[in-house]
């Protein structure tokens, strides 16, 4: 008698979230006792954020079903629409897909849309990355109530496996696994710096900074003054070359993607914008620059 395989549903976001999740997804591909069920939806769906839901099928994945949701306005009410657009998507999507179980990483209010459907469809959550803080920003509280919708907890180090079971979670079903996006380094293989300056159409200089500025999101002030305070110290080094990387679909989010296009166009010998690089050729920026400029946690962990 053939064994059912179990259907595992991972969810993605964001370019940066399935950057996290590509070696897991590849992992759950080729376990001949498992099927992997993709869903995307937010930025990956978008053209003006690059529809990188291409890029994931070009990896070799088969996207079972896409979730819209995401508007044209990042403003609080357009980005509350979001969500509640998202979460009826993703009740029609688990009633077709029935999962065993879904797959969840992070704190971005996409994901929180997908927790709170399979928590009343009564599909367990593997919530990856739990635990963990963030300043300023509303992904924290997010974080922590994707956490008390999750059956299964798999964080990045051990003071975010305690506080996890501080809110009340199972200690038996919260391990310590490390970070995820170490599989990507692990397996990273490095383009030359030539390779990388013709993939990219970008030349180094002899000091090369990395930047990426996300919204405050918690911040009743909007996020211009501080993008211009930024650009204003960037110019303190006249001498650098500038990769930028767009904000998330945040709110305000497009807001500081049009205040940085603009400075690029008026630099555009030491300057260069990228909607998205995707996770290996972030990677391969970071090891051939200088200095990692961002106030979230791009690169960094």
């Amino acid at each position: 008698m053939q064994m059912r395989k179990r259907k595992i549903c991972v969810v993605t976001g964001t370019r940066a979230e399935y950057g996290l999740l590509y070696w897991l997804m590849k992992e759950i591909q080729n376990d001949s006792k498992l099927v992997l069920q993709v869903v995307v939806t937010g930025m990956h769906l978008s053209p003006e954020f690059g529809l990188t839901y291409k890029t994931i099928e070009a990896d070799g994945f088969h996207i079972n079903s896409k979730v819209e949701m995401l508007l044209p306005s990042d403003t609080p009410k357009g980005i509350t629409k979001s969500i509640g657009v998202g979460i009826i998507g993703f009740a029609d999507v688990l009633d077709e897909l029935r999962p065993e179980i879904m797959v969840l990483l992070g704190d971005r209010y996409e994901i929180l849309s997908a927790a709170q459907a399979a928590l009343i469809a009564k599909i367990p959550i593997a919530h990856i990355h739990g635990g963990e803080t963030t300043e300023g920003q509303f992904d924290e509280a997010i974080r922590h109530s994707i956490t008390k919708m999750s059956h299964y907890h798999f964080v990045a180090a051990e003071p975010y496996r305690k506080r996890v079971m501080q809110l009340g979670e199972d200690p038996k079903r919260v391990f310590n696994f490390g970070a995820i996006g170490l599989d990507n380094i692990k397996n990273l293989t490095l383009m030359d710096k030539d390779g990388l300056e013709k993939a990219i159409k970008f030349r180094f200089g002899r000091k090369n900074f990395l930047v990426t500025y996300h919204p405050v999101t918690l911040s009743k002030a909007g996020p211009k003054k501080a993008v211009h305070a930024l650009l204003n110290a960037l110019d303190q080094f006249p001498e650098a070359k500038i990769i930028f990387t767009g904000s998330n679909a945040d709110t305000s989010g497009r807001m500081v993607n049009k205040i940085l296009e603009t400075y690029v166009r008026q630099n555009p010998a030491r300057t260069a914008f990228f909607t998205s690089l995707g996770q290996l050729l972030y990677l391969r920026v970071m090891k051939n620059i200088d200095v990692v400029i961002v106030n979230g946690l791009s690169g960094i962990i």
